[in-house]
């Protein structure tokens, strides 16, 4: 191996010894790409050190550094720390990486100079009966493959998969690592790259398999849950209307129900106004909320005359408003930008 690889795959591992080896194999297996292995383990109670060393005595890729527990974050920025790569990819110590996953977003960086972040469609690894939410998501990021599409619905939910990500070291400098806080890092640390003006693309084929645990840190801390991926959102979209929004500070907001004045009202604290909101509900339409109107969705401004805020997150609401919108001449990141 090469004293400086050009990639590095950085692997936070915590109590994951009965995944740890076949993740570890599916990156070992990995052909046409210059990379090493680095494993943080995060001070795990289990058999994962013993694991960990065993793969880093029969392989010089594997680079194994151990650390009293902090959590995933400082894990995850400690194996970043000591990375050595160009190009700097995730992986989770219960994920799969598929064939080709290295040589492929390697050669995706190195085609597009303009890109900073590239991931990739991902496989579901869960059950599509019992996990149906999830395995939407999954149909959902695997969907959105341009820095434009990535982009404009970065305010929806996080539209790349942690653990698919490969990116140049520049932009590590130039916008940092994960942060700790009372939110998701990874849909953080997306959202101020994105902010920055790194641009994002994904690898048009499946490179990993991404598993569903039960204990899987996203469905089990609270810094993952539907609050608090909104209370991250709401500040960057804030910031994001105040470039992008010609009518800013005013927006028009579609729905009305409690959840998605809940969540659209979060944007009040950070000086946003609303003009309406907008419903298709006849029981809804009419009344007033916090003094303000709720109208009927074929009254919202003209394109060029508002902008609009889709709130309604109920399976198939966001396309059937995206397609309203269209034909009516609106235009996504123009006139309107979803949010749930």
């Amino acid at each position: 191996m090469a004293a400086s690889p050009r990639i590095s795959v950085t692997m936070p591992c915590y109590d994951c010894g009965r995944t740890v080896a076949g993740a570890l194999d599916s990156l070992l297996a990995q052909e046409g790409a210059d990379f090493e292995v680095v494993a943080v383990d995060d001070g795990s109670t289990d058999d994962t050190a013993g694991i960990l060393a065993e793969y880093a005595r029969r392989d010089s890729r594997v680079r194994v550094f151990s650390i009293p527990h902090g959590g995933v974050i400082r894990a995850a920025n400690a194996a970043i720390g000591a990375a050595r790569g160009i190009y700097i990819a995730r992986m989770d110590a219960d994920d799969e990486a598929l064939p080709g996953r290295l040589a492929l977003q390697a050669a995706l960086l190195d085609d597009h100079p303009d890109v900073g972040l590239v991931g990739c469609r991902v496989r579901f690894g869960g059950s599509r009966r019992t996990c149906r939410g999830y395995a939407h998501y999954v149909d959902w990021t695997n969907s959105l493959l341009s820095h434009e599409a990535i982009s404009l619905h970065r305010f929806v939910e996080f539209p790349v998969p942690n653990p698919s990500i490969m990116f140049r070291r520049d932009c590590l400098e130039a916008h940092g690592p994960y942060r700790e806080g009372d939110f998701p890092e990874d849909y953080d640390l997306l959202l101020r790259w994105l902010e920055g003006g790194v641009r994002m693309m994904k690898a048009d084929a499946e490179l990993l398999v991404w598993n569903d645990p039960p204990d899987r840190l996203s469905r089990t801390h609270p810094r993952y849950d539907v609050d608090a991926f909104y209370r991250i959102k709401t500040e960057y979209l804030a910031r994001w209307l105040a470039r992008n929004n010609p009518h800013h500070p005013v927006v028009h907001i579609l729905g009305s129900g409690r959840t998605t004045r809940k969540r659209a009202d979060l944007l009040l604290a950070h000086g946003i106004e609303f003009a309406a909101y907008y419903d298709v509900d006849p029981k809804k339409i009419g009344h007033r909320v916090h003094g303000l109107p709720v109208r009927d969705r074929a009254e919202i401004p003209a394109p060029g005359e508002g902008f609009c805020i889709p709130y309604v997150a109920s399976r198939g609401a966001r396309e059937e408003i995206a397609v309203f919108l269209e034909g009516r001449g609106c235009r996504l990141g123009r006139d309107y930008i979803p949010a749930a």
